[in-house]
């Protein structure tokens, strides 16, 4: 009766030490899942395009310390935790276009135009780490307009709207001025081939109006002075021309109407020479000649 009775004691506690087993195990499990559903809804991914680089900034909620990591992200996917933030950077050149409107010249003229700037990234994580996010407002378009100001405040409005030279001139300049200063300040950027260049630059209205005007005028004087001097030369030439006759006149001994009576009749040989066939008519050397046209 007693080893009956303890055999049945035995199996209970072992059918507890089974069961707790088994409740242990699921707790385990249980766990397990919801660690790893924290450690999924935790992180967030940081994805580059092509010609791109991700800079991962770590914000840590409770533990460590945040900052920006050494190592960029350059392609496929990586895993990051929710808190940090990833900044993604064009490592291509890229192009930036600023418009200037009522710019002074030297000679007070208000000029519009158009002015690029093309840069290249160097260094993703010590550019976003130094300079931030907002690099190229903050440091690279400033000193761009500034400098563009300068060097055409220097210049008059014919000179920048007519001469590609000075708009030429003004482009080297800017763009040895920005050269100096990004490796000044250090900042991982460089000019791209090309770097500045300034577009068509236009003058006020009224101002261009008035060019076009004085324009016309210059050259209806010019074609005034050029008609001049063809009636100056035509006029020359008439005079040189009966001086000469005159001249031949008096050393011939002839009177004003034997030269006119000579002068019909080189003109009528003139008329009647070479294929020209001529019948003269009336006495004398008044005789007229029919010419046959054919």
């Amino acid at each position: 009766m007693r080893r009956d009775l303890y055999i049945a004691i035995r199996r209970k506690r072992g059918l507890q030490i089974e069961s707790n087993k088994k409740e242990n195990m699921k707790l385990l499990s249980m766990m397990v899942a919801t660690f790893m559903g924290l450690a999924v809804c935790g992180c967030s991914t940081a994805s580059p395009n092509a010609g791109y680089e991700g800079v991962i900034i770590e914000k840590p909620w409770f533990f460590g310390h945040g900052g920006v990591d050494p190592e960029p992200v350059r392609t496929g996917l990586t895993y990051k935790a929710l808190s940090s933030d990833v900044v993604y950077v064009q490592m291509t050149p890229t192009q930036s276009h600023i418009k200037f409107d009522n710019l002074m010249s030297s000679d007070g003229i208000p000029l519009s135009f158009d002015a690029v700037i093309r840069v290249r990234v160097t260094d993703s994580v010590d550019l976003i780490k130094r300079f931030g996010e907002a690099w190229y407002e903050q440091n690279v378009e400033r000193e761009f307009m500034s400098q563009v100001r300068q060097a055409v405040r220097k210049r008059g409005m014919n000179e920048m709207a007519i001469s590609a030279t000075a708009v030429d001139a003004v482009d080297n300049e800017v763009a040895a001025a920005m050269d100096a200063y990004l490796k000044r300040i250090n900042m991982p950027v460089v000019l791209a081939p090309n770097g500045v260049t300034i577009g068509k630059v236009d003058p006020p209205d009224a101002v261009r109006n008035q060019r076009i005007e004085t324009a016309q005028q210059e050259q209806r004087v010019h074609t005034e002075e050029q008609t001049k001097l063809a009636e100056d030369a035509r006029q020359a030439a008439e005079r040189s021309r009966a001086e000469a006759d005159n001249a031949y006149r008096n050393a011939m001994s002839l009177s004003p109407e034997q030269f006119l009576e000579l002068q019909a009749i080189n003109m009528e040989r003139a008329a009647c020479t070479g294929s020209n066939k001529c019948i003269f008519i009336g006495p004398g050397v008044k005789a007229s000649p029919l010419i046959d046209t054919k």
